[in-house]
C-alpha cells in the first residue's frame, strides 16, 4: 500500500512539473515574439486550410509585415477607436467594457464585444475561433503574458499586422495594397476608418463593397478619433 505522505509528494511534484511545462510553452513563445515577426498566426492556417478544403474560387492569401513606424498612424488611430478605446490604460482587459456588456446580455440587449486589442492578438495569434470557455480561459492567461512582457507599441503592431480584413486578407499592409492599392504607409483617415469598420465581422463586412453599416461605422469611428485625442494618443502608449 502506498504510503499517503509519499502519494503527495508525487502529485505535488507532478503538479510543479506539468506547471513548469505550462509556463515554458506559454513564456518562451511570447518573449520571443516581442522581437521576432510572426511568419504566420492559427487563423492564417485554419483560414488557407479551409479555403483548400472548399476550394474557394479566387481565393488569395495576403500577408506582409509591416513594422509599426511604416504604418499610418491614421490606421493605428482608427483600430483603437474602434475596438479599443481605453487601450493604453488597462491592464488586457476593459473592466467597464466587460460590465457594460454583462449588464446588456442581463438586459437582454444587444453590444459589441468587450475583447481588448490585446486579447484579441492573443486568440489570432495563438488560438482558433469559436466561444468555448476553454478558449476563453486560454485567451485570458495568455493576455495576462502579453501584457506583461510586451510594450503597448509592440501589441498594437502585432495586431494591425495578423488582423484579417477580408477573405484571406491579413494585417494593414497586405488590406491597403489589396483594397487601395497603396501601402499601409499612405492611408488616409477615411481609408484607414473604413478598414477598421470591418473588424468586427470581415467576413461578413467588406471594403471593397461596404454596405450601409459599415458606412456608417466608418463616420462613428472617424469622430471617436477625434474624441480620444488623436495622434496624442499615440504619444502615450510610448
Amino acid at each position: 500500500m502506498i504510503n499517503r505522505a509519499r502519494l503527495f509528494r508525487r502529485i505535488r511534484n507532478l503538479l510543479i512539473q506539468l506547471t513548469l511545462c505550462v509556463l515554458i510553452l506559454t513564456v518562451v513563445p511570447i518573449i520571443a515574439l516581442r522581437w521576432v515577426d510572426p511568419p504566420t498566426t492559427l487563423f492564417m492556417l485554419a483560414d488557407r486550410w479551409e479555403a483548400a478544403l472548399e476550394d474557394e474560387p479566387g481565393y488569395r492569401f495576403r500577408y506582409e509585415w509591416r513594422d509599426l513606424a511604416g504604418i499610418d498612424p491614421d490606421i493605428q488611430l482608427a483600430v483603437i477607436a474602434a475596438e479599443d478605446q481605453r487601450f493604453a490604460d488597462h491592464g488586457g482587459f476593459d473592466l467597464i467594457e466587460i460590465g457594460n456588456a454583462v449588464s446588456a446580455r442581463l438586459d437582454g440587449t444587444s453590444t459589441r464585444g468587450a475583447s481588448t486589442l490585446t486579447q484579441q492578438t492573443a486568440k489570432n495569434l495563438f488560438l482558433w475561433s469559436g466561444q468555448s470557455w476553454v478558449r476563453k480561459g486560454l485567451e485570458a492567461w495568455l493576455t495576462l503574458w502579453i501584457e506583461w512582457l510586451w510594450p503597448k507599441t509592440r501589441i498594437l503592431e502585432v495586431y494591425l499586422n495578423i488582423a484579417e480584413f477580408g477573405p484571406g486578407v491579413f494585417g494593414v499592409e497586405a488590406a491597403s495594397r489589396r483594397f487601395f492599392n497603396t501601402s499601409a504607409e499612405r492611408l488616409s483617415a477615411e481609408r484607414s476608418a473604413l478598414l477598421a469598420a470591418v473588424l468586427p465581422n470581415p467576413g461578413v463586412y467588406r471594403v471593397d463593397a461596404p454596405g450601409p453599416k459599415v458606412l456608417n461605422r466608418q463616420r462613428w469611428i472617424l469622430k471617436q478619433i477625434r474624441g480620444i485625442g488623436g495622434n496624442a494618443y499615440l504619444r502615450r502608449l510610448e
